[in-house]
Order: C-alpha cells, then structure tokens, then sequence
C-alpha cells in the first residue's frame, strides 16, 4: 500500500477543500467567472483578449485567487511589452525540441507577469491539409514531430504555470469549425489525430482543450470516447478539459457528464442546466466532484514566485527568439552557390514585406509587440552590416524594382502571405448560426423570461446568421480571410520574382507565412529560395545572419510541399461534413508516386553531413529499440543537422505508409567534428492500431530503419526482424 499524500500536497488539499464546498459552491467552479453580458461587451469594446487574463476559480472565502487564462502560441498575447517568438510552424521547422521547452517556460514566466497562470500556447492540431488557415499555430504534418515540440512545450510551461494544449481532435478546417462533423475510423483516430496529444500529457500537461467541431457526429465537448475513455482513463490524464470560448458548449448536462470539467470564459450554457440536472439526479454528484477536483488540484499545484514585468522582452527572451528565427529558417534551394551573399557593396531589398512587422494572423494568437520593438527585414540587414548600400523597393511597380536590381550586386526579394491570406477566421457569419443550435444563454432567459424567449430564440437566431452571412471576409477588410484553397502567390508577387531574376541572377527569394506556398510558376528561376515564415521580433535578425553567412541555415520542413494542389487531400472550407483517413502529407505523396517540391523534412545547409556505422540495438524491456548513428560536418563550417529516422514496416498485415516517421535528433557540429546520437524509438511507433483488440499491434516481420535527411531520400537503413506483440493503451 502506498503512503498517504502529505497534508500539503495539491491533491490532499484539493480533497480537503471539495468536502468543504457546497453544490452550490461546487457548481461556481465549473464556469468562467465572467459574466456573459459584461463579457461579450468587454470583447466587443475593449479588446479584452489583449487586456487582461479571464479567470475562472476565484473564491477569496476559500483562499482561491483562480486560474486566469492567456492565449499565447507565439508569445502572450497580452499588450504590454512580452516578446513576440516565431509562430509554431517555425519553430516546428527548427525540429529543436530542447529549445522550445526553453520557450515554453519563458512563455509562462511572462504570462506570470502579467498575472496569468494558465496558458494555452500548445496547439498540436495535424496539419491535414497546408492551407489550413491555422497551420501557423501548429509544429507541421506528422505527429512524431508535433509530440516530440507540443511536449517539449508543454514542459516548460507547466514549471510556471498550467500548459493548455488544443483542441482536442480533428481541428483542421477554420471557416467551418463551428459546424464540421470529421468522420474516421478508431485506426486513423489512434495512429494520427491523438498520439501528439497523448505525448502532451504524458509531458505533464495541466489542461486540454476541446475542439468546436464534431468527431464521428458528437461535438468534441461532449464527447464521452475523447475525454473520459480515451483521454482520462485509457492515458491517465489528472488535469482538467475546458471548452473552447464562448460556443465550445452546445448540452450542457452531456458535456459534464462526458468528461468536460469547465466551460469558458463566461458563466454561460452551464449556468442554466447544470443546477437543475443535479437536483434532478441526471448529473451525478460524483461527477461533479471529480471536475471540482481536477480544477482545485491544479490552481493550487501553480508554483508561487516573483514575475517582475521586467521579464517581459528580457535580452534572454529576445535572445530565444533570436535563436527561434534563426532555427527555423528553412534553405530550400541554392544554386551556384548564390547564398550565402558575401563581397557585397550593393544590395536591392524589394517587396512590401520587408520593411512591415509580419507577425502572423490576427485570431486569438495575435501578439502586440511594443512599438520599434519588430526587426524587420530591411532593418535587419541595415544592422547587420552598416557598411552594406542597402536601397529599398516596395516592388509595386515590377519594371521599377528590376532596374533597382539590376543596378545592385544582389537582390532579396521577400513575398509571401500576411494575415489577410491566412489565419484564425473570425467574422459574424461564421458565429451567428451556431447560436441556432445552441440553447439561448441564461442571462437571455432571465431578461426576457423563459416562456417568452424559448420560442422566439430559433427563429431570431437564423434571422441574424442570415443577415450576417453576407458580410464575408474580403483580403485586405477587417476581418481575416482563415483557410487558403489557392496556395500560389497572387500573379503580382509572382510577376515581380520573375523581373527581378530576369534582372539580377544573384536574386534571393526570401518566403514568409505560415502554410503552404506553391512556387512552380517561378522556382526554377531563381537561383536561392530561403523560407522565413512568420519569424517573430528577432527575425529580420535572423533573416541577416542566414543571408550573410554568419550563420548556416539548419530549418527542415514541418510539412511537404507538392508540385501541385491535386496532389493534396481534398479540401472545402465550408465543407459541414468531412472523411479523414490516414494519407495526407508525406505519406499521400509517396503512396501516389509524386515527388514533392520541397519534401516533409527536407533543408539545405552551408556545410555537409555524414552519416555512417548504424546499429539498432532491440531492448525488450523498454519496448524499445535503440538506434546509433555516427554524424560527421563534413563541410566548411560550424552547422546543425537534423537525423530523422523513418520506419518502413512490413505491411502484410494491413496497409501502412510506406515510410513513415519515428524519431529525430538536431546536432550543432563544428567543421570536421563527429559525434554519435542514439535515439530511442518504442516499440508503439512501429505498430498499427487494431481496432479489434482495441491495442497497438506490433506486426511481425522484417522492419526496416531509415535514416535519411528528408522523407524521401534515399538513406542509411538497417533491418531488425520483430515479433508479432499487442502492445499496451
């Protein structure tokens, strides 16, 4: 038996505190602390997402000050001075796991600043399709790399505050997330859409969030197989589930009863039904409490300590971000040796981008930076090098810009998309017909009383989404555009690369956004295409040290690239009804027979590698092999290389990828060093998932490993012979 908790554990004061409370007292626990009206007016009127944290869980009568919520997936989104990092995607193509845990945790000391304690700054959502309007809120395509960088940043949140990884599962359209059904089976559940999340929680994280959309017909808050069997029971998870705000709730009663412990960030859908449910027995006092304690448990867990403001854009976190940027920065072609640019005296920076501050969208990430604080292009190059005649064209005018190229010793050309292409689509049209759907929020129901308003609540409701849907978003309005189904440049930033080369065979083309960009029309006629994404405060920085060759570019792709848009799964934004399987990225394109254009993984460098002696070594035991690899910079200097293992399964049993992805380790090595990584790859990621048995299953037969530096290179393998296995949970 094991000893009991000491009395000052969180667990045994939590239990303390919950045999204290009330049902009533219990119930307040289960919402947001703000009141839906004066939240929806603070929203509408004051910007209140960059004002202040939203609590939930303030009770002075029992010692509870709450846990107060932050967004920040690429910094807190709070005004006030903290540093704005590189979007996830970046930082994803970094495939630096140590240094995002870095960034989580200098995430939450801002956080702590500004007095908020919970963050949800870990989105792991799969990148199923790459003009999905959020993909710059993800880590990228395969779910390896999005567990080994959501659990690294889930690690160094939760040292200061309470992680809040999203949203759980299958968000992977914007326009539509409100209403979406995601059909799939359990086997593409398990093998795709969740393990990245249970790499989350096993990591430690505090809270989960629920998607808007439905999964196999039940929304995602209320849905009992996601969040008690799978996620609570099947994975152990103590923390607690909150719904995504405002119109993450639709059955109040049913959320609870699956598995959701808090509604947020008002007292809303929960504050009409849940009362009456408990008096009337259909919520189970015993579900209650455990949400109850789940919430109890984890504000009183948060670390005490001293958050100056003055950690807020600190040299050390600008010094993250720096290192962030330079990281991510993706070499996707280098021809003649173009890059890096050096015995320069004159150098043509064209386009709007590089002299704006291009952060990303402007949905609930967006961050707000103090004023002079973003280093853009432009100025990252005029601090770089003082000596450098840098001469600027906005590339309005193509002919204009190609004679500024043509006059200079070299031309930067940065194009790409902002937040009026992509990102979280936030519009009236989009909210309005929810609300049909939804019970009317019991304040509503108090004003105008019930038996008057339940009548009238439908009607009024498709009134308004009908008169909202026809405002629609429109590129440069007010409102983001959210999901891309055209991936290519519009023809004025490509008509402007192609003068500019036509000009200048020294032309750099320099790409920033966060999803997929197609470049057939234009690739193959430049010499040297960088990939910058959105790069944060520090990245004209980076962009400079890259260009320059101060430092050798080390990004590799979170995601592959296609040569055309057919070759990607289907997509339709507005689509209410969708069917996922297992072949998208990567792995579609192999099973299809298209090379990408920039493949899932792939990344030039100024220096080169070796890969030699490989060995695997099986430990039974662990469930787990173990496979070495000697690397070597066989280049002219310093640089980082980025070993990724791909398996390549027997696949007699069912269909399997033909390669898929189980592990990866980055290595800075100087010119001429060597150095041998071991990285460890259980036996889980080498299965299928049986929906039979309910379990993993580990195919016998010949298994062969890969280590390649992008999917579809060619590689060091090595076999090692397995044994059938069900593997466990």
């Amino acid at each position: 038996m094991s000893a009991p908790a000491p009395i000052s554990s969180p667990d045994r004061r939590a239990r303390l505190l919950l045999a204290s409370l009330s049902p009533a007292e219990k119930l307040a626990h289960l919402a947001g602390c703000t009141p839906f009206w004066a939240g929806m007016v603070d929203i509408a009127t004051a910007d209140a997402s960059h004002r202040h944290p939203w609590p939930a869980g303030v009770a002075p009568s029992q010692g509870l000050t709450g846990l107060q919520f932050v967004d920040g997936p690429r910094g807190v989104v709070l005004a006030g001075g903290a540093t704005t990092f590189p979007v996830p995607i970046a930082r994803g193509a970094s495939w630096d796991p140590e240094l995002e845990e870095r960034i989580g945790e200098a995430i939450a000391k801002e956080a702590r600043s500004h007095g908020a304690n919970w963050v949800a700054a870990v989105c792991v959502n799969l990148l199923r399709h790459p003009g999905w309007g959020r993909a710059q809120e993800t880590y990228g395509e395969d779910p390896v790399l999005l567990g080994a960088m959501g659990s690294a940043c889930s690690r160094g949140l939760q040292r200061h505050s309470t992680a809040c990884v999203k949203h759980f599962a299958l968000n992977s359209i914007d326009r539509s997330r409100f209403l979406v059904d995601v059909q799939l089976s359990r086997r593409v559940l398990h093998e795709l859409y969740l393990p990245h999340f249970r790499d989350c929680v096993e990591a430690g994280a505090g809270s989960v969030m629920t998607a808007y959309n439905r999964v196999n017909g039940i929304w995602c808050s209320q849905h009992h197989e996601l969040l008690t069997t799978i996620l609570k029971q099947r994975w152990g998870f103590e923390g607690f589930v909150v719904s995504d705000f405002i119109f993450g709730v639709r059955d109040g009663v049913a959320a609870v009863r699956a598995g959701l412990d808090l509604e947020m960030p008002f007292r809303m859908i929960f504050e009409g039904c849940l009362g009456e449910a408990l008096a009337a027995g259909t919520l189970p006092i015993k579900r209650l409490d455990d949400a109850v304690l789940r919430l109890l448990r984890s504000q009183l867990a948060l670390p005490p300590g001293d958050y100056p403001a003055s950690l807020r854009g600190c040299p050390a976190h600008r010094a993250l971000a720096r290192q962030a940027a330079t990281e991510s920065i993706v070499l996707l072609k280098n021809a003649d040796g173009v890059l890096p640019l050096q015995g320069l005296t004159s150098l043509a920076v064209i386009g709007r981008l590089a002299a704006v501050a291009n952060l990303g969208d402007r949905g609930s990430s967006d961050t707000r930076p103090e004023p002079g604080v973003v280093l853009t292009p432009l100025e990252g190059l005029r601090s770089a090098d003082p000596q450098l005649q840098l001469r600027h064209n906005d590339g309005h005018d193509p002919a204009a810009a190609a004679q500024l190229a043509a006059a200079c010793d070299a031309a930067v050309v940065v194009v790409g998309l902002d937040w009026r292409q992509e990102g979280e689509h936030i519009h009236p049209a989009d909210l309005a017909p929810v609300l049909a759907q939804m019970p009317p929020p019991d304040p509503l129901l108090q004003w105008f009383g019930s038996q008057r308003l339940r009548p009238l609540w439908r009607p009024l409701a498709e009134l308004l989404a009908s008169v909202t849907r026809l405002a629609e978003a429109r590129p440069g309005g007010d409102f983001a555009a959210g999901d891309r189904t055209e991936l290519n440049l519009d023809p004025a930033q490509e008509a402007l690369i192609l003068a500019v080369a036509a000009a200048n065979p020294r032309t750099v083309v320099v790409l920033m956004g966060g999803g997929a960009i197609l470049a057939e029309g234009w690739r193959h006629q430049v010499k040297a295409i960088l990939l910058l994404w959105y790069p944060g405060e520090q990245g004209g920085g980076a962009l400079a040290d890259v260009l320059l060759g101060k430092v050798a570019p080390s990004g590799r792709m979170p995601f592959a690239v296609p040569t055309s848009a057919e070759h990607l799964p289907p997509f339709e934004p507005r689509a209410e009804r969708v069917v996922y399987d297992q072949w998208h990225g990567y792995r579609r394109l192999r099973r299809q027979g298209h090379a990408a254009a920039f493949p899932f993984g792939f990344g030039l460098s100024y220096s080169s590698f070796e890969h030699g002696d490989l060995a695997v070594e099986s430990q039974p035991e662990q469930r787990r092999l173990l496979l070495s690899v000697t690397v070597t910079n066989s280049g002219p200097m310093a640089a980082a290389e980025v070993v990724q293992v791909y398996a390549e399964p027997p696949g007699q049993v069912v269909e399997r990828p033909a390669r898929l992805l189980v592990g990866f380790g980055r290595l800075q090595l100087e010119p001429g060093a060597t150095q041998r990584l071991s990285l460890a790859i259980a036996w889980q990621r080498l299965a299928y998932f049986d929906e039979s048995a309910d379990r993993f299953r580990l195919e016998p037969g010949r298994h062969r490993l890969v280590v390649a530096r992008h999917a579809e290179a060619e590689g060091l393998a090595v076999d090692v012979q397995l044994e059938a296995l069900l593997l466990g949970p």
